[in-house]
């Protein structure tokens, strides 16, 4: 495709750390059900982050998401620095 570039391996390396911002508050009970991610609210939107094993983990996330109605606003790998890297 003229004009892209990727910046790095397209397999990425997992597990890895994400943020996923969506639309609607969530309570934080509902950690154990996006995979056991971080959830905290912050006015109207409702931030996931955490590790995640692999990609398919990182689809089911956005699967149930998807499953409650909600919007994703975004999705961002976090650097190992931000994230933590654990699982």
């Amino acid at each position: 495709m003229p004009g892209y570039r990727r910046s790095h391996d397209v397999s990425g390396s997992w597990p890895a750390s994400y943020e996923v911002r969506i639309e609607g508050a969530l309570e934080a009970s509902w950690s154990e059900w996006f995979e056991g991610l971080d959830v905290q609210t912050m006015g109207e939107e409702t931030i996931l982050s955490g590790a995640l094993r692999d990609r398919s983990a990182l689809y089911g996330v956005l699967d149930k998401v998807r499953d409650l109605g909600l919007s994703v606003i975004t999705v961002r790998r976090l650097s190992p620095r931000e994230g933590g890297e654990r699982l």
